[in-house]
């Protein structure tokens, strides 16, 4: 090593610290730290965790060495917190390597700049550190993504097929299994198909008529035939930690003309801006693609104003996100929105609300190629199930 020797340090718990878990792919609940240290031309990669997990991260961890805080236990000791500990030990480690600054990302605890601050070592921050690699998915992450999409297509197949197959009563309550079905019962029903195939569930939408304007009312109490149910899943794989996301829009017995329209335009909405998705087009592009469609249709954007009729529709949101380790990640698919890499995996998901009826709203998962985009989704986009 050199007197000017500097290395990367990342940390905190992967099972937690998304960015520490991507470049890791290793699971563990406890501290962990990443050194990366100049050897050669290139850099070797060291992880300190927990001695009970060190023969697992051998052999699952992306990483060339791996070691435990006792391996790197400073003349003072090592303090009996994890955490501490763990942010000791790295700073001891880079004091014996002679290295004098390291760069780290955004999401490093402080606690390890302070202890690595302590033995005179500079610290800088990287902002941009990690954001395009998470954003570009490799062969791996494509994997885990298409299976979360599968598994989140069954259970949005198994909600929207509940509520078309109830029957209505007088009132035109919706009736299933002898009892109204609400919203709470199909959302009970997707958090249960879900668990029982290794997903955990943050709680999905399925809001009901006129609270479907809000996109992002969970919905809840009776749903009634005749109105827009819009359904959103977004689990996360426990094992993998990557998320599906989709939305359909399901009715239930007569569907109104309004609501055929809506759907017609936010079906050629989506279909705009899956074409406009590709590597190099940028975030903008794909929402104005869908503006184009939106408005050229006679509907409107943006959120409706404290004098706008009940009747006002508009898609007030933007067209879309990214998806990966987090339901919702770079990039947006907004105004001002970043060039699309290859590897993006977004959701296209535009959408028509209105407080007289409710809303609709369709979402499938893409994948950014160099000439278009790879689509997940072979679900049904249609309102009726």
């Amino acid at each position: 090593m050199t007197a000017n020797s500097s290395a990367v340090v990342m940390a905190g718990i992967p099972a937690t610290n998304f960015a520490l878990y991507h470049r890791l792919r290793f699971l563990v609940g406890d501290p962990t730290a990443l050194i990366e240290l100049p050897e050669g031309d290139g850099v070797s990669r060291t992880l300190l965790l927990r001695d009970i997990e060190m023969e697992r991260a051998r052999k699952h961890a992306r990483v060339d060495r791996v070691g435990c805080p006792a391996d790197y236990a400073p003349e003072s000791g090592l303090s009996g917190d994890r955490e501490t500990a763990t942010a000791q030990a790295v700073a001891e480690l880079l004091r014996r390597n002679e290295i004098r600054t390291v760069t780290v990302d955004r999401s490093l605890p402080y606690i390890f700049a302070h202890h690595i601050a302590e033995v005179s070592i500079g610290v800088e921050c990287d902002l941009e550190m990690g954001v395009l690699e998470r954003r570009s998915k490799d062969e791996q992450e494509i994997a885990w993504l298409r299976e979360a999409q599968q598994v989140t297509e069954d259970s949005m197949a198994m909600a929207c097929e509940m509520v078309a197959r109830a029957t209505a009563n007088a009132e035109g309550l919706l009736i299933s299994d002898g009892a109204p079905l609400t919203s709470e019962r199909v959302r009970a029903a997707v958090d249960i198909f879900l668990t029982e195939r290794g997903y955990a569930n943050p709680g999905s939408i399925v809001a009901c008529g006129p609270a479907g304007a809000d996109c992002h009312d969970r919905g809840s109490g009776e749903i009634h035939t005749g109105q827009p149910v819009i359904i959103d899943i977004f689990p996360t794989n426990r094992q993998t930690l990557y998320n599906g996301d989709c939305t359909r829009t399901v009715v239930h017995g007569d569907i109104c003309d309004r609501l055929v329209e809506m759907h017609r335009v936010v079906v050629a909405a989506k279909a705009a801006a899956v074409a406009a998705t590709r590597t190099g087009a940028t975030g903008e592009d794909v929402h104005r693609a869908t503006i184009g469609v939106i408005e050229g249709n006679g509907f409107a954007m943006g959120l409706p104003r404290a004098d706008d009729p009940l009747d006002y529709c508009a898609m007030t949101h933007g067209t879309g996100h990214g998806v990966g380790l987090d339901v919702h990640e770079p990039p947006l698919l907004d105004f001002n929105g970043p060039e699309l890499v290859r590897g993006d995996c977004l959701t296209i998901e535009p959408g028509l609300y209105s407080r007289a009826i409710g809303g609709v709203r369709v979402e499938d998962m893409v994948i950014v190629e160099d000439d278009g985009c790879d689509n997940f989704n072979q679900l049904s986009e249609g309102l009726a199930w």
